[in-house]
């Protein structure tokens, strides 16, 4: 048995898998636990589910990855719990795994703002089960819209709700009004797919919040022109798989006919930051983030580390910071963590973790995005090549960036979408 550190990593999304891959060379024992056995390019996953992209484009084995690397142990398993004295992760159906380092990046899901009787009428779409589930749904709207014989059935079939305006919802609520104005406009004999309406809502006063104002009305703009309709100032009141309603800031509410809802706002943390907060005493927020300590270690604990959606970050003066929810954030913080245990290991120190905020990106649709790059803002085909450009460079493996980039170039060129196949039903 070898007598090297063991490091645990639970987790093999963005912040889990920098921490791995930046360790895999060092004098230590590495096991990454995940409850799938891929790591999952999270942000095109909706174009999984508006058949854009194919499953295993965005998303590439985990083994694989590390095949060529014999420190780095992958085992697919879920994780339970923590037994923080003894130094042990306990898993559902596996012994006890035992560390001298912990990092852990549960990540995190949709928040329904305590209406999680929702969840099922107006699912997400973070994990890649949930986006082949959504794309059988959008497609088999279009479907079941071809066969239904009353006008007012029909059109709520052909009517798409998005709630949320983060870069998730506008670019889901594009995606979809391409796929009707262009992909499947001529697919169908008795409905005419342009005619259907994709409603954004959204509670702020403009979509994309992250992202300044005038970018902000460029992509309202863009939306506007490829179908889309955003609702803002609205608020979601209520959803029972036949409409849903909407609720303006006068108070006024409105009930739309809606067969297809998608949920895009809001966010809540792993279980797992919980359970870490209950047992070390560190602070938890609303949304279940859980405060970490400048180095990005628990309360108490050194050897374990937090990162990603699931952690807020205290300031050396005291301020507590949370860091916007994207990938970048949680890949700085699995660097950072991996550098940490090195530098523990040469005896050597190394100062807090500071994110660098390099801007924020988001596509509209078909040669239409917008860049905030802090230093330059772009809108429309350059923004839109930027945005490609960054997604490529961050996806995992050469085979799926080649397959991604023939993918989108045969879109462009076409309006074409190879992947629109109804895999998993619904009741429309």
């Amino acid at each position: 048995m070898s007598s090297r550190p063991k490091v645990v990593i639970v987790g093999g999304g963005f912040g889990g898998l920098q921490a791995a891959t930046h360790l895999k060379s060092a004098d230590v024992d590495i096991t990454l636990v995940d409850r799938r056995n891929f790591h999952l390019f999270q942000p095109l996953t909706y174009q999984v589910a508006t058949g854009a992209l194919s499953p295993g484009e965005v998303a590439y084995p985990l083994r694989a990855i590390f095949k060529r690397r014999r420190n780095v142990e992958v085992l697919m398993a879920e994780v339970n719990g923590f037994e923080l004295d003894s130094r042990q992760v306990l898993l559902e159906s596996e012994p006890p795994l035992p560390y001298d380092t912990l990092i852990v990046g549960g990540g995190s899901s949709y928040s329904y703002f305590g209406h999680d009787d929702w969840r099922q009428l107006a699912p997400e779409i973070k994990s890649l089960e949930s986006a082949l589930a959504m794309r059988g749904r959008i497609l088999t709207a279009f479907e079941h819209a071809e066969t239904e014989q009353d006008a007012d059935a029909r059109r709520a079939l052909l009517t798409f709700v998005i709630v949320g305006a983060g870069p998730t919802g506008v670019e889901m609520a594009g995606q979809i009004a391409e796929l009707a104005r262009d992909t499947v406009a001529s697919d169908f004999r008795k409905i005419d797919p342009r005619e259907a309406r994709v409603l954004l809502v959204e509670t702020a006063d403009r979509v994309l919040t992250a992202f300044p104002p005038s970018l902000s009305r460029r992509a309202a703009r863009s939306l506007q022109r490829i179908g889309v309709t955003p609702l803002l100032q609205h608020t979601v009141v209520g959803i029972d798989g036949e409409s849903v309603t909407v609720s303006a800031q006068d108070g006024d509410s409105e009930t739309i006919p809606a067969r297809t809802v998608i949920w895009a706002a809001g966010v809540n943390a792993s279980p797992l930051a919980r359970q870490l907060g209950e047992l070390t005493g560190a602070e938890v927020d609303r949304a279940g983030r859980l405060t970490v300590e400048p180095d990005l270690t628990l309360p108490g604990h050194p050897e374990v580390l937090a990162l990603g959606d699931m952690v807020r970050v205290r300031r050396e003066n005291g301020e507590v910071e949370t860091l916007p929810g994207v990938a970048p954030v949680a890949m700085q913080q699995g660097r950072y963590a991996a550098k940490l245990v090195r530098a523990r290991l040469d005896n050597k120190t190394i100062g807090p973790f500071h994110y660098r905020d390099k801007g924020n990106l988001a596509t509209i649709g078909r040669a239409s995005a917008v860049a905030d790059l802090h230093f330059l803002r772009l809108s429309g085909f350059l923004a839109w090549i930027t945005w490609l450009t960054v997604h490529l460079w961050y996806l995992v493996g050469f085979q799926n960036r080649m397959l991604v980039f023939i993918r989108w170039s045969i879109s462009f060129f076409t309006r074409g979408r190879g992947a629109r196949l109804i895999t998993a039903q619904r009741d429309a």
